[in-house]
């Protein structure tokens, strides 16, 4: 889930161009969970090997890395580590809404309903430790770091970007925001064309968002904009306070300073202390390395092609193409050299 304050965050849409060269972070986990559960057959089926094996999450992986790779941007690929104890009750509620989702999707089969078929099917994505062993596998072939954070990435991001280890950090939601950090890219690792329910197609593009300028235009300071996402609702505390949006939330702290007060008079059926020192303290990796090596094509199509079954042929095309994107970079370097 995530923090989500939509409407009143100051966004910038960039070209993909401004990124070339960046070292950008990305929220891994939920990319992977994005890659599960878009990428199916029609009828919501996952794509698999002949041993039955979900590759879903590599097919989406390779191809959209790779795509950046070629747009120039230098990926850091940062993985979750053990959730924070109070995350627990939300997981719970994921698992226990994935097998709602299972039984619906049983009736769908049994009914023959595609439609239906495909929306449920969507809803039971789970991301196991194996799936997460070969993305690293996978990553690590084409040449890009791979950062295990103790707890969350988007505290891990933050601190690397905080650091300037990384230009950015690319999530889905405002976690890493509350966490700090300076620049945030949404729409990074999404397709870039989307087809809408009319049959139309839209052109995604990346969008900034600086905390800098998050905090100057709500008029607030980091400690408020922690409140904002407690108020709203986080994964520690998923349904927030009844009634409070994103732009109440904002009205309730820049009115209340004192948060003590503010959450004693809205009375709160969590520990709004725990959260916040989450967001304040939560533990990262100081001693990691970041290097970037050549991709190497023998062990992408080892795991692709020998161990799944990908096409071969348009496996090696993809990386062909890598290639010549990478020798036309050098040629225009020495050109306007």
């Amino acid at each position: 889930m995530g923090v989500k304050l939509p409407g009143i965050l100051p966004v910038k849409t960039i070209a993909w161009e401004d990124l070339s060269g960046k070292k950008i972070g990305v929220d891994t986990s939920s990319s992977l969970y994005q890659f599960l559960s878009s990428i199916r057959q029609p009828n919501g089926t996952p794509l698999m090997d002949s041993e039955g094996n979900v590759t879903s999450h590599l097919q989406g992986l390779f191809s959209r890395t790779l795509n950046l790779m070629n747009k120039g941007l230098r990926l850091c690929f940062i993985f979750d580590g053990i959730p924070p104890t109070l995350k627990q009750y939300e997981r719970e509620q994921r698992e226990h809404r994935k097998r709602l989702a299972e039984d619906k999707l049983k009736k769908a089969m049994q009914e023959e309903d595609i439609d239906s078929m495909g929306k449920y099917s969507k809803q039971t994505s789970r991301l196991t430790s194996q799936m997460i062993n070969e993305s690293k596998e996978l990553i690590k072939a084409m040449g890009l770091p791979v950062i295990q954070s103790p707890q969350e990435s988007d505290a891990q991001g933050a601190f690397m970007t905080e650091r300037g280890d990384l230009f950015a950090f690319a999530s889905s939601d405002a976690d890493c925001l509350l966490h700090g950090c300076p620049k945030t890219i949404v729409n990074l690792t999404l397709a870039e064309k989307r087809k809408l329910p009319g049959g139309n197609f839209i052109y995604i593009k990346p969008q900034l968002i600086e905390l800098d300028d998050v905090l100057k235009h709500l008029k607030i300071n980091q400690d408020q904009l922690i409140v904002m996402g407690i108020l709203t609702g986080t994964d520690y505390n998923p349904k927030g306070i009844p009634g409070i949006g994103p732009k109440k939330a904002l009205l309730l702290v820049q009115q209340n300073k004192n948060f003590e007060k503010l959450f004693s008079q809205l009375n709160p059926d969590f520990d709004w202390k725990k959260i916040y020192a989450i967001f304040k303290s939560m533990p990262i990796m100081k001693n990691y390395q970041l290097k970037w090596d050549e991709l190497d094509e023998e062990k992408v199509l080892r795991l692709l092609v020998d161990k799944h079954e990908f096409n071969e042929e348009r496996i090696r095309s993809l990386l062909n193409k890598n290639k010549q994107e990478k020798e036309n970079k050098k040629q225009k370097s020495l050109t306007d050299f």
